[in-house]
This record gives C-alpha cells, structure tokens and sequence, in this order.
C-alpha cells in the first residue's frame, strides 16, 4: 500500500515538474528533474520497505509484544490484563488494498501498541484473540 503511495506521488510530482520545466526552461532541465524526482521516489520507496519490515508483533501467553521502529527500536509489552479495549480502524486507502490496522488501548496515556498492515481476517482474528485473552486475565485479578 505505501509503495503505490510513494509510486503515485513519485508519478504526479515528475509530470508536473517535467512539464513545468519544460515549459520554462527547455528539455535538458526538465530531464535533471525527472531524475531528481525518479531518485526521491527510490529513495521513499527503500524507506518504506525498511519501514514496514521494522514492525512485527508476538502473541505470547501473558503479554502481547510489539516491535517497530527503523532508526529507533521501540519493543512495548502489554499484558492482555491491562488492556481496556481493542480497535480495529481502516482508512480509505487501507480499504482498498483490504488491510487494517489493530490498536491497544491501555489506562497508560503513553501506551501506543498498534499494529499496522494486517489483513482484514487476521486483524479480525486478532482483535478476538486479544479481547479474550483481555478479559479472561483481568477477570483473574
């Protein structure tokens, strides 16, 4: 999904500049600015590569782990006791590649335990797996 973002935007951003280029200031600067922007367009694209292979999570027997962060690796560990509820949100364009993203709410106002780019059936699976597993280890406090 943020590579057909990053292909779109790379589209549109390299028509527009090439026209407008070429317009004013003949072909060989509208050809440097197509490069330019074909370079920033790899660039995005490597970055949201390493970006989206940054994020992964473990269902454990206590705690549900999640590990994300390209430069900086965050690890947050939440135990399914501690969890208040779960959501399930998609936005328009995480609809119309079929994906959703799962969040954890906590009575921590720091807690920011999401899990991005799930399948709809998986987050679906998860956000029941989670709420089980929330109430049966709450109800045990």
């Amino acid at each position: 999904m943020r590579r057909a973002e990053v292909a779109t935007f790379t589209a549109v951003l390299a028509a527009l500049l090439g026209l407008v280029f070429l317009a004013t200031l003949g072909g060989l600067a509208a050809l440097i600015a197509l490069a330019a922007v074909l370079a920033l367009g790899a660039a995005l694209s490597w970055f949201v590569r390493r970006r989206y292979r940054a994020w992964g999570y473990q269902e454990r027997h206590e705690d549900l782990i999640v590990v994300r962060g390209v430069m900086v690796r965050r690890l947050s560990v939440v135990p399914y006791g501690r969890m208040q509820f779960v959501e399930v949100t998609a936005g328009p364009i995480e609809r119309l590649f079929r994906l959703s993203t799962v969040k954890l709410h906590t009575a921590a106002a720091a807690s920011d335990a999401r899990i991005p780019g799930l399948e709809r059936a998986e987050a679906a699976r998860l956000r029941d797996r989670l709420t089980e597993l929330g109430e049966s280890m709450a109800a045990g406090m």
